[in-house]
Formats: structure tokens, C-alpha cells, sequence
């Protein structure tokens, strides 16, 4: 591929996933959760506030530095054992190298993905707005529970005494859960990738066991969402569901191409086949007829 081409594309590609997050940084910045309300006798939301075990930056420190590492020493080192003739790819009139043209390819799409997730809960956040189980903590509504009228009525009217504004806007985004929906992506897609990338002459073992700390990664942090009182099981599961469904969709449509390619070759190949055994099948019968009408011995043909 010529450098405008190539340049073209690397601009689309940016264009269009700047357009995609761009959403999630205005629901970060400016959007509001709704103000539901609640009832006095709902233990669920009565838990204490605590501290976050997998904090913010740990979350996507390891949810996008992993898989991102992972993928592009694999295809350093897939790029170093190929043998198989390449297009090539040129930039600003300098050749780029097999494996930094497959890094960004695996790693846009994975990045794509991940975008996807996050806008896809996001959405769930700021359109349902459930309270989380520690929101009369932070909360400290402006209503006596203790009273009779309050008791099974589900009260609208009422004013936080909370003093932090972030945790009150937070604590009406549980649902669904954003850590386990990006934790389930991350991790999910780089299972996937090891299965279809990474390939071991040894054990197969430790392929599934390196599976395994993925999925486990994964399945913690969600856990720790239950945990810490920031997440109501259902959240989890459902932000688990969100994320594992967004990396099998990305991954099959990653490797679409792939798949594609590898079937027209196959049907290249069969009709080749095909053909040589029709090719084969009139040589023989052409030889039959042709020793029957001189009264011989039907001769051994061997197929080509």
C-alpha cells in the first residue's frame, strides 16, 4: 500500500474512534443521573461507603497495558518466524515493519471495542440511575425513617446532606457495573486472542492456564465490586454480560477477513481438485472406449 492510502486510512480510523468516545466524555463531564428515590425499609442501600479495592487506575492500567503488550510482542515475534511474502506498507515514504502493521491493526480494533463496552454501560448508568448499595451513606437523606409515614412508601421528595457531590453523583451509577463490563471486554478478548495468536510447540496446557488468569482477573475485579458495597450483584452480572458479549462480537468480527480468505482458498483448492479428478475420469473412460472398439484388454490407469 502507497503512503496517501495508508495515511488515509490511519486518519479514518482515528476520525471514527474519536467519534465513538467522544460520548463518553461528555457523560463523564456533563451528564446527570436521574434522581430516583427510595424506600425507607430498602436494605440494600444501607451498606457503609468503602474505599475502592481495583481503583480507577488500576482498572484501565491493566485492562488496556496488558492485552496491549501482550499483542504487540506477539507479533513482533510472529513477524520474526513468518516466511510468507507480505504486501508492503509505506508511510510518509518509509516502509513500516510486519509486526507494527498487525499491532495496529489488533490493537485499533481492540481499542474499538473497548470504547464500545464502555459506551454501552454508560448508557445503562445514566438512564437508569439505581442507587448503589452504600447511597444512604453518602447520601444522609433529609428524611426520619424511624417515622411510621415514611415506612413502605416510596419517597421522591427528600434532599441529600451529603457533602461530597462526586459520591452522590456516583453513587446513583450502579447499574450496571462499569468495572466488571471493561474487566469482563479486556480480559475476554485477550483470552480470545491468545487461542488465535499464540501458539506453544510445548505444553497446551499453558496456553489455557495463561486463559485462565485472564478470565480470573476478570471474574476478581468484579467480585471486589460486591465487596466493597459499590455494586449490587445484579450489576455485576450484568456488566459481566455486557463485556464478554462485546469481545466475542469484536473478536469474530476481527477475524472475519481471515476467515473469508481462508474459505475462497479452500474453494480454490477443492475446485482444483475437482478438477483434476474430471480431468482423470475422462482420460480413463476416453481409454476404455477406445481399447473396447479394438477388442483389447481394458488397460491399469493410474490417476494423476
Amino acid at each position: 500500500m502507497d503512503s496517501r492510502s495508508v495515511l488515509k486510512k490511519v486518519i479514518t480510523d482515528f476520525v471514527v474512534l474519536s467519534a465513538v468516545a467522544l460520548p463518553l466524555l461528555v457523560f463523564r463531564l456533563f451528564g446527570t443521573p436521574p434522581v430516583r428515590g427510595f424506600f425507607c425499609n430498602d436494605e440494600t442501600i444501607r451498606y457503609p461507603f468503602k474505599d475502592s479495592t481495583v481503583p480507577n487506575i488500576a482498572l484501565y492500567f491493566v485492562g488496556l497495558g496488558l492485552p496491549i503488550i501482550v499483542m504487540c510482542v506477539t507479533e513482533i515475534i510472529l513477524a520474526h518466524q513468518s516466511t510468507e511474502p507480505t504486501t508492503p506498507v509505506y508511510l510518509f515514504g518509509m516502509r513500516k515493519p510486519l509486526w507494527l502493521v498487525k499491532s495496529y491493526e489488533m490493537v485499533g480494533i481492540f481499542c474499538f471495542g473497548a470504547v464500545c463496552s464502555q459506551m454501552i454501560t454508560d448508557v445503562g448508568k445514566y438512564t437508569i440511575g439505581r442507587l448503589r448499595p452504600h447511597f444512604f451513606d453518602v447520601c444522609d437523606p433529609s428524611v426520619d425513617c424511624s417515622l411510621s409515614m415514611y415506612q413502605y412508601q416510596y419517597i421522591t421528595d427528600y434532599t441529600c446532606r451529603g457533602s461530597s457531590s462526586k459520591k452522590l453523583r456516583e453513587a446513583r451509577l450502579s447499574f450496571p457495573s462499569g468495572h466488571s463490563s471493561f474487566s469482563a471486554y479486556t480480559m475476554v478478548y485477550l483470552a480470545f486472542y491468545i487461542q488465535s495468536r499464540i501458539h506453544w510447540n510445548g505444553s497446551v496446557i499453558l496456553k489455557h492456564a495463561a486463559q485462565l488468569c485472564c478470565v480470573l482477573i476478570s471474574w476478581a475485579t468484579a467480585l471486589s465490586r460486591i465487596n466493597d458495597n459499590k455494586h449490587h450483584w445484579s450489576d455485576v452480572t450484568v456488566g459481566l454480560i455486557i463485556g464478554t458479549a462485546t469481545a466475542v462480537v469484536t473478536f469474530c468480527l476481527s477475524i472475519k477477513e481471515e476467515i473469508v480468505g481462508f474459505r475462497k482458498k479452500c474453494g480454490t483448492e477443492k475446485t482444483y481438485l475437482l478438477s483434476r479428478v474430471r480431468h482423470s475420469d475422462i482420460v480413463y473412460h476416453g481409454l476404455r472406449h477406445s481399447v473396447r472398439s479394438r477388442g483389447s484388454r481394458e488397460p491399469s490407469v493410474a490417476w494423476s
